[in-house]
């Protein structure tokens, strides 16, 4: 009867492994669970007949009885934005190593999204989560802190993390751009930015310290689409045709300075005589755009070791020196400023 369902369902279950084995359910259960606790000759059975039959372990139930699912959450706004990919992808090569598989996924720049994907992502009962910056809706830091399940907070700094974080100050980094800018001689700025939470605080600490600094207001142009080489030439030009010039233009990214330097040069301007301009993210474009692209860089792979690291300590309960690393940043001159 139980033959008939499985078949008809197209479900290969332990029960039908075991037939082919020769052996019990209970057998095949601890085969997969603890393999030491089988023998060599039956452990090979079993494999063959997972082999076989394509078997797929449900490790939902493996997790409830093991209390670990091997299953590691990173949420991050988007999987297109070469500096999320760049960590991430030495994130998992960590995690890997581990033994862990990573499941990512989009939120978007919405806290609302972010809420809804982490729900979706905590009934699979990860391991270990890893979220994309600091500042996180009520609801979302209720439902990580109810989980209990270990958290890293990543490409940010906080006092008070939900759980550890490993990071760097946007602030900080805005801060020095605009004294970079300063000690260069420029008097004059436009700071043109993406709409995203990190990137107009980073513009907002460029605009307060550079107006400190020279007693004149930065003129400001804020972007509510994600960032693109398009929009720094539109975002210049509109500067451009009101009168810009003789400044300074801090990007919140490198793609948008890209654009910056193209419209520039297009109307014959100078780079950097008549306009300088300052990217974030060093990308790997950044050192061959003509002039060459002085950016902020934050190593991301050291970011994505360091938060593996630091993610796997509290799912093994080791202790950590501290719970927020601050990895810092550094402006890289080149030509353009």
């Amino acid at each position: 009867m139980s033959h008939n369902k499985e078949h008809h369902s197209g479900t290969v279950t332990m029960e039908s492994v075991g037939r082919l084995a020769g052996v019990s359910q209970v057998t095949v259960s601890r085969a997969l669970n603890d393999p030491s606790k089988v023998s060599a000759k039956t452990l090979q059975r079993i494999k063959d007949a997972i082999e076989l039959t394509g078997y797929v372990p449900n490790m939902v139930a493996g997790a409830l009885a093991s209390k670990r699912s091997h299953l590691i959450v990173a949420l991050i706004p988007s999987i297109t934005n070469f500096a999320y990919s760049e960590f991430i992808k030495h994130f998992i090569q960590v995690m890997r190593g581990h033994g862990y598989h990573v499941l990512t996924a989009e939120t978007g720049l919405s806290m609302e999204e972010e809420e809804s994907v982490l729900a979706t992502m905590l009934s699979r009962r990860p391991d270990g989560i890893l979220m994309t910056g600091i500042n996180h809706s009520a609801k979302c830091k209720r439902m990580l802190l109810g989980s209990g399940i270990p958290v890293v907070e990543i490409w940010d700094m906080t006092e008070s993390p939900i759980d550890t974080c490993v990071g760097f100050s946007h602030a900080k980094s805005g801060e020095e751009t605009a004294k970079f800018a300063h000690k260069k001689g420029y008097r004059n700025a436009l700071a043109i930015s993406a709409a995203d939470e990190r990137a107009l605080r980073r513009k907002d600490a460029f605009c307060d310290t550079f107006r400190k600094l020279t007693n004149n207001p930065v003129k400001e142009i804020c972007l509510d689409t994600p960032a693109s080489l398009e929009l720094g030439r539109t975002s210049i030009a509109k500067a451009i045709n009101e009168g810009f010039r003789n400044g300074v233009v801090m990007c919140s990214s490198d793609l948008l300075a890209h654009g910056v330097i193209i419209e520039a040069q297009t109307r014959n301007l100078r780079i950097p005589e008549d306009i300088a301009v300052i990217g974030f993210g060093n990308q790997n474009f950044a050192p061959f755009t003509a002039p060459s692209l002085t950016t902020v860089q934050v190593d991301r792979a050291y970011l994505g070791s360091q938060a593996a690291t630091a993610l796997m300590a509290r799912i093994d309960k080791k202790p950590l020196q501290k719970n927020c690393i601050d990895i810092g940043f550094e402006i890289v001159e080149r030509d353009s400023a």
